[in-house]
């Protein structure tokens, strides 16, 4: 611990405007990163967080120490920890592609709020700390992750006669180590053909031949048709 900071743990009148200061500046820097993404929460909203949760953390400790109450220090903390949850699960959507955005938002969200009830517990050093690699992590890491190569998801529309033609289809995908994300089948009765039809979403875990997978699945016994969507 900074023996600099030592006149500041205690609650009173100038270490509750060094900890507002503290929390303003955190969730602020935090923001104005996500501000410059065009995210839905930005830099105001940061520091609404960072600053609440630092009051909040301040009250517990005043109860305890300054009132004299026989009280929980961690308690209201521990609801601003729930709490943050349900704000940051308003950041988070799921596109028509069927991608998730958000979570970083949401995540730096909940990461102002614990450095918010650092700086109010008198944990100077560890919110600095915090928001440091909260940057780090959001303005570096982000060019670093893009550079991160992977197979993207896709879609297979199938048309096949009985149950055990998409069991077939589906021990397949698996033994090519693609994973089954989702999953929906559909009963087809036309005056072409009955069957079933149905909406196989794949992840790769590895490069895989699309138009091999397609060309073997369409050889199958039972299998009608397979197109990717």
């Amino acid at each position: 611990m900074l023996t600099v900071f030592d006149s500041l743990r205690t609650i009173h009148f100038w270490s509750v405007v060094v900890r507002m200061l503290f929390a303003l500046v955190c969730g602020g820097a935090i923001g104005l990163e996500r501000s410059y993404k065009n995210r839905p929460a930005g830099f105001r909203t940061h520091i609404l967080i960072c600053a609440a949760a630092t009051v909040a953390s301040m009250t517990g400790v005043y109860l305890y120490l300054n009132a004299g109450l026989p009280t929980d220090i961690s308690r209201i903390g521990a609801q601003v920890v729930s709490g943050l949850g349900f704000i940051g699960g308003g950041t988070i959507i799921v596109t028509k592609n069927q991608t998730i955005k958000g979570l970083t938002t949401a995540a730096g969200l909940w990461a102002s709020g614990i450095i918010g009830l650092a700086i109010g517990a008198g944990y100077y050093e560890g919110a600095v700390a915090a928001t440091i690699l909260v940057l780090i992590t959001e303005v570096f890491f982000a060019r670093l992750s893009k550079n991160i190569k992977h197979t993207p998801e896709f879609k297979l529309s199938l048309r096949y006669e009985n149950k055990l033609a998409l069991d077939q289809v589906l021990r397949y995908c698996k033994n090519r180590r693609l994973t089954i994300t989702n999953l929906q089948v559909v009963a087809v009765n036309d005056e072409i053909s009955s069957g079933y039809s149905a909406v196989i979403s794949l992840r790769p875990r590895q490069t895989v031949d699309r138009q091999a997978l397609e060309t073997h699945i369409r050889s199958m016994p039972e299998v009608f048709a397979v197109d990717e969507i």
